[in-house]
């Protein structure tokens, strides 16, 4: 009999320039509110979290200008709206956490990636600091040096 674990984890999109324009202190997981071939869409692999951020209305965290294109086989098409607000859903202790978290000055909540897990659609986000022109620099260089280090230490293998 096959061994039931944690359900698999597959990849949708990620917001590849956010752990480049931020310092990600803390990361989360919550739920996406999604309307009929929303989910299908991106099962079919297309979401965009370019400009996506989050912010927090009355209490509840909600995902701004994330794009979910249409469904390919989708024949109502009577939702145009692309970059809709979807809400994001959370416990109400982490909601409180998250809320006593932001007050902090100069803290964000960013977007890092869309997955499922199972059946359901997810969101990571991450508490994020913006990061200085020279400090993204500072990064790449010293991530640079490191790649030098660790081909120097496979030719000597």
């Amino acid at each position: 009999m096959a061994r039931r674990g944690a359900p698999a984890r597959r990849t949708v999109c990620v917001h590849r320039r956010a752990r480049h324009d931020y310092d990600v202190l803390q990361t989360l997981e919550a739920g996406l509110v999604l309307r009929g071939s929303e989910v299908k869409a991106l099962r079919e692999g297309k979401g965009n979290l370019v400009d996506a951020y989050v912010s927090l209305r009355d209490g509840r965290p909600v995902l701004h200008s994330l794009e979910i294109s249409p469904y390919s086989h989708d024949t109502a098409r009577t939702d145009g709206d692309t970059r809709r607000n979807r809400g994001l859903l959370l416990h109400a202790s982490e909601i409180r956490k998250l809320t006593a978290t932001l007050r902090e000055k100069g803290l964000t909540l960013v977007p890092l990636e869309i997955y499922f897990q199972g059946p359901w659609a997810k969101v990571e986000l991450g508490v994020c600091r913006g990061r200085r022109k020279a400090d993204k620099r500072e990064k790449l260089k010293s991530r640079e040096a490191q790649r030098d280090i660790d081909r120097a230490l496979r030719r000597r293998r």
